[in-house]
């Protein structure tokens, strides 16, 4: 390959595996995967889902990495980052049309890493979120990303979370929002553990979306290893309440690590009902960490 993935290589020994507890509950044996220390803006479940797209396109001789997100999407941060880093043009159709460069400082940071930024009404949008595969222009050709590296590139980066540990866990606890990490995790992980998925947007409906993935790409797909816990989205994407302000505030206290309110915090605290209810006594359960502490 012409081009160098060792700083991102390097600092993958960074997302080391490390031990952690909640207060007065010391029968579940429980572990973090620290993704969220990969890179500061292309951290976590974002590299893992870009870096087979990154290299598909270079590959390819693809001069711009298109994509979709939100309007505080960190996809679409850490794909401006990675582009800037490697010298490719990004691209990004952003939910919205109401929207500009302008519209608050992710946004921003994306304008300044040199991201071409089109504000699409939300009926395009969702007609062309899941865009995959090379097109060209007249002048371009483009390696598209669907929205939050949804394709099978971005689920084979994610099976690498997993291929770093042990493998060896009873549980796996993981947020979800377009079901890529958990499709990867699921994919890689041993046939004697459980995947519980966290999603945190409202209405999300996990099997249906990791279903459709497992069909679209070729994937492996075990429904009996999987449970869903849909009742801690608190409200829908980026949405909370003083309940889980609180717990995410009292857990930055009193750990070596930090979640925030959007992702990692939603999980934390299902895995912190789980374990009061003794539903994990004696079990080794892994707390995949996917970054997003970008501060907006």
């Amino acid at each position: 390959m012409s081009f160098n993935l060792r700083k991102y290589n390097d600092q993958i020994s960074r997302s080391q595996l490390c031990s952690f507890t909640f207060n007065n509950h010391h029968t579940t044996d429980l572990f973090v995967k620290r993704d969220d220390l990969i890179h500061p803006e292309v951290s976590g479940n974002k590299w893992r889902k870009l870096k087979w797209n990154l290299i598909g396109a270079l590959q390819n001789k693809c001069n711009v990495i298109s994509t979709y997100g939100g309007a505080y999407s960190n996809h679409l941060l850490a794909t401006a980052s990675l582009g800037y880093d490697f010298g490719i043009q990004t691209r990004a159709y952003i939910r919205g049309d109401e929207l500009n460069q302008s519209s608050n400082a992710l946004l921003k940071r994306c304008h300044d890493l040199n991201m071409d930024l089109r504000f699409i009404n939300r009926q395009q949008y969702f007609t062309d979120k899941r865009t995959n595969g090379i097109s060209m222009s007249d002048v371009d050709r483009i390696w598209n990303i669907p929205e939050g590296g949804a394709n099978k590139e971005g689920v084979e980066g994610c099976m690498e979370i997993i291929q770093e540990t042990s493998n060896d866990f009873d549980f796996i606890f993981v947020a979800q929002g377009t079901s890529t990490t958990s499709m990867g995790i699921l994919s890689a992980m041993n046939p004697n553990s459980t995947l519980v998925v966290v999603p945190v947007l409202k209405g999300y409906d996990s099997i249906k979306e990791m279903k459709w993935l497992h069909k679209e790409f070729d994937l492996k797909f075990d429904q009996s290893k999987i449970i869903v816990l849909d009742q801690f989205h608190f409200g829908g994407y980026a949405k909370h309440d003083a309940v889980l302000t609180d717990f995410v505030e009292e857990f930055n206290h009193s750990h070596t690590f930090r979640i925030e309110p959007v992702y990692t915090g939603k999980v934390m605290y299902a895995l912190k009902q789980y374990v009061q209810s003794k539903c994990l006594m004696h079990k080794k359960v892994l707390f995949v960490h996917t970054g997003g502490l970008y501060n907006k």
